[in-house]
């Protein structure tokens, strides 16, 4: 199967090789076999590195458990990338995101390359120490291709900071004498991390909505009024009015988007609705976020599932099926679970106008269009969930510089990337019929293309 990336990849290779003001010194025949040679590049990994770790289970059996690390591209810098727990994990997911890492870091002008790592199995399911093995395990079998300045993990779905801090320790104790700070980020903080980084990605995945909706408005309303495009008629329709928000998703992404659209005194948010894996909570008066946030802080991560625990946690909603998220009628649903939760079977009920990816890949190439043409804004994924990997970035410049950011400079920085970002994409989208992913991937693109152009690496 092709990957949604790829096949935009391709695509906005194809719209530059017809617009002759990029690289205008590749004319003719020579034009033509340097775009193709970047179709090559940019649709393929640099490496796919697979193992089968051998862990010792408590009650003396022993398993092996596939684990990947794939580097995409490294063009950028360094190859960057999460490490993924869970049981769905397989290497054309990992090649995936790992290409779609490239392009974010690409996008956002931070010096990375693309990577991502995976590990299959639920973290769930097993103990403590045997979760604890499996990290020691992972960077003993990759930790000839790791390091501050080759390839360097940070946490994914499944992971977190106690993973990275597992990791991190085990990277020290194999390369003694050898700068270890920096091999990787999403660390806690009493051990070398960001304050703010796991905050960052839910933090960002808002603010890519909360300017796009208030403070571009505010600036570009006139722009948006005199043209006929389908997305800017839909932003204004949403203008200085509340707005209903769903988030499926309770997680680190998910719970800090929620919270962060609670407490906004910018716009009039209202989260009617929250999903996990087991339920979805419906208020249409809206749902009280802070109490879900501490309800899930208290029980591993779970949303009250029951009434009996609602009545305990002091909330009120109605409980629903997990999936009812996604069919509700809000104006905006933030995706912050897996990908492909949005599919060619279920595109027609979607009834949000705004969809905010804080998720990779959530909503699939079939579904994107269907709702592109409908008029639909997507934010994607590789705009709105790049907060953790920039403020990865500035977690590795601090470990380099062995200086430490306060929490307000860290998300100063984080929303002036961001804004800096957005405010060269949105103009063009509000003003040409690409989609908004399409916008994102032909800068990205662009600026990749630019590089290895330069490099001499496409001869």
């Amino acid at each position: 199967m092709v990957s949604q990336t790829r096949v935009i990849v391709q695509e906005s290779l194809d719209a530059l090789l017809e617009d002759k003001t990029f690289l205008p010194e590749l004319t003719n025949k020579t034009r033509e076999q340097a775009f193709t040679s970047l179709g090559a590049i940019l649709s393929t990994p640099n490496h796919v590195n697979k193992a089968f770790l051998r862990i010792p289970l408590e009650d003396g059996k022993v398993v092996r458990i596939p684990a990947f690390r794939v580097q995409h591209n490294n063009t950028l810098g360094p190859y960057k990338g999460g490490i993924r727990f869970h049981e769905s994990v397989n290497e054309e997911e990992v090649v995936n995101l790992a290409s779609l890492m490239t392009l974010k870091c690409a996008l956002h002008e931070v010096p990375f390359g693309g990577g991502k790592g995976g590990v299959v199995l639920d973290p769930r399911t097993i103990s403590i120490k045997e979760l604890h093995s499996v990290c020691k395990k992972y960077v003993q079998y990759f930790s000839d291709i790791l390091g501050p300045d080759k390839d360097i993990p940070a946490p994914d779905v499944g992971s977190g900071e106690r993973e990275m801090d597992w990791m991190m320790a085990e990277y020290k104790s194999i390369r003694p004498g050898q700068p270890y700070r920096g091999s990787f980020t999403g660390k806690s903080v009493v051990n070398g991390g960001s304050l703010g980084r796991r905050e960052a990605t839910g933090k960002g995945v808002y603010f890519t909505f909360r300017y796009m909706l208030y403070d571009f408005m505010k600036e570009q309303k006139n722009l948006l009024a005199k043209t006929d495009n389908l997305f800017a008629k839909t932003a204004l329709a949403h203008e200085n009015k509340p707005l209903t928000m769903a988030v499926q998703g309770f997680g680190n992404v998910g719970s800090v988007a929620a919270l962060e659209a609670y407490h906004c005194t910018h716009m009039q948010n209202k989260i009617v609705a929250v999903s996990d894996r087991n339920v979805t909570l419906y208020n249409s008066d809206g749902l009280d976020i802070p109490t879900l946030v501490k309800f899930t802080a208290q029980n591993r991560g779970d949303l009250p599932s029951t009434d009996e625990l609602l009545a305990n946690a002091g909330v009120k909603a109605e409980i629903l099926d997990r999936s009812d998220v996604l069919y509700l009628d809000v104006d905006c649903i933030m995706l912050a679970a897996l990908e492909d939760q949005i599919h060619k079977d279920n595109m027609d009920k979607i009834k949000a106008s705004i969809i905010v990816e804080g998720a990779n890949a959530p909503v699939t190439s079939e579904a994107d269009a269907y709702l592109n043409a409908n008029g639909a804004i997507i934010i994607p994924d590789i705009l709105a969930n790049a907060g953790g990997v920039i403020v990865s970035y500035f977690e590795w410049l601090q470990g380099r510089e062995t200086q430490f950011y306060s929490e307000e400079e860290v998300y100063k920085l984080l929303y002036d990337k961001m804004q800096s970002t957005m405010s060269t994409i949105l103009p063009t989208y509000f003003s040409d019929p690409f989609s908004l992913r399409q916008n994102c991937y032909i800068q990205s693109v662009m600026k990749l293309s630019t590089i290895l152009y330069r490099q001499g690496k496409l001869y």
